[in-house]
């Protein structure tokens, strides 16, 4: 039976995508925006370049000696199968990266270990392990919302600890209250910090595992950036003592490796947690292609092929700084990512006033064709992204010196 244009279909959505109300939403969420911004402005301005700093995924092609391994690898009859939860050569490549570059030691390949087809499914099935109606799970905001999304999906609750300038960008775990303490089994962290490139400390991740041993908590550390530091050398949350009894770090080749596309992680630490998101995985998937985990152990088996992506970001984000802090901004370098998070100004002299930092992002589009990404979800802040195309060094300072021109037309009051 058909009523109004609509089938029965529409009464049957799962109430955790919207139940009969999936699809009729009409709120537009924040990324959709910004596509439609671009576009309306390319379309009011046709001919000037869109400076895009709003991508959050490398602008380049992973290097020449991981192409070539993918190919050479995707030509054996041996690698054509599935891959289930991995191929072991991958999980000893991990292992061997974590002691090589972070310093970890001790970690056991067989049970410690596997991989995932990149870190967003790892973080979505995470829940299914752990949460039951009525849990919570403790997600930092802004940040990267999927661990939250699958803990309502199961029935959880999410308990957001924001993410203050004047804490350094770091959760205040004192201040989650006893009763949302009680009843926490998940704790998502992401150092550095997507987006406002904040570096964890050793004492503070100590101080994360007393927190968890003491309330009985799963750590989650999200280090799809952890590669990329400037200024001290990466850190891992399993280099703490003790960390390996409370949670799993994920890592992910995407943004250290440029190989976003690609789909390829690992979580690493806990044996009882690794276990739990093998059994989910291998209800949901049948593991990455064996020639992909074999152009991944090359990878990981070169990570100074990180060092050279991590320079240039370094320099581009240096640019972009000094640009900044000129007009007004008190912007700086973060401690690692490719991000460059700062507070949006009151507005421009004898102009526009912005009460969010998506009107100010939403202007920048519309007035000087600069992309970037708002978030208001900790103060009024802007994300301005490292990652935008050039066609080499003198193309990059092409870009960048265009940039200073077009916000050095606008008077910012702060």
């Amino acid at each position: 039976m058909q009523t109004g244009g609509e089938t029965y279909i529409q009464d049957l959505f799962a109430e955790r995508i919207g139940g009969a109300m999936f699809g009729k939403d009409t709120k537009i969420y924040k990324f959709e925006k910004i596509k439609r911004a671009k576009r309306a402005a390319l379309a009011a301005h046709p001919g000037v370049e869109l400076i895009d700093l709003g991508v959050g995924e490398p602008d380049e092609m992973a290097f020449p000696g991981v192409v070539k391994k993918l190919q050479k690898e995707s030509e054996k009859p041996e690698n054509r199968g599935y891959a289930d939860n991995g191929i072991q050569e991958f999980k000893d490549a991990a292992v061997r990266y974590l002691a090589r570059v972070y310093g970890v030691k001790g970690l056991d390949a067989q049970t410690e270990v596997l991989h995932g087809i990149g870190s967003k499914p790892v973080l979505a099935m995470i829940p299914a392990a752990f949460i039951n109606p009525g849990d919570v799970t403790l997600m930092t905001a802004p940040g990267y919302p999927v661990i939250a999304t699958h803990t309502r999906w199961y029935g959880g609750a999410v308990h957001i600890l924001p993410l203050l300038e004047a804490n350094g960008f770091l959760p205040d775990l004192d201040a989650i209250p006893a009763e949302v303490k009680a009843k926490a089994k998940l704790l998502y962290l992401n150092y550095p910090n997507n987006p406002t490139g904040a570096g964890a400390t050793r004492t503070f991740f100590e101080k994360v595992v007393r927190f968890a041993k003491e309330n009985n908590v799963v750590v989650v550390h999200d280090a799809a950036y952890s590669a990329i530091m400037y200024g001290s050398k990466p850190l891992s949350f399993l280099s703490i003592p003790g960390a390996k009894d409370v949670g799993v770090e994920i890592h992910s080749l995407s943004k250290a490796y440029n190989m976003t596309g690609w789909r390829l992680a690992f979580v690493v630490g806990n044996e009882r947690v690794v276990a739990a998101y093998g059994n989910v995985k291998d209800n949901y998937d049948s593991g990455q292609f064996k020639a992909m985990q074999k152009a991944g152990i090359y990878a990981l088996d070169h990570p100074e092929i990180t060092d050279k992506i991590t320079v240039k970001y370094e320099r581009r984000l240096r640019s972009l700084v000094e640009t900044l802090r000129a007009l007004g901004f008190s912007a700086k370098m973060p401690a690692g990512t490719f991000y460059l998070y700062v507070r949006m100004p009151k507005g421009v002299k004898g102009g526009r006033r912005f009460a969010t930092a998506e009107e100010f992002s939403e202007f920048l589009i519309t007035e000087k064709l600069i992309s970037s990404v708002p978030w208001d979800d900790a103060g009024a802040y802007i994300r301005f992204s490292a990652t935008f195309e050039a066609a080499g060094k003198a193309d990059e300072k092409r870009v960048l010196a265009e940039f200073r021109k077009r916000m050095s037309e606008l008077q910012f009051e702060f």
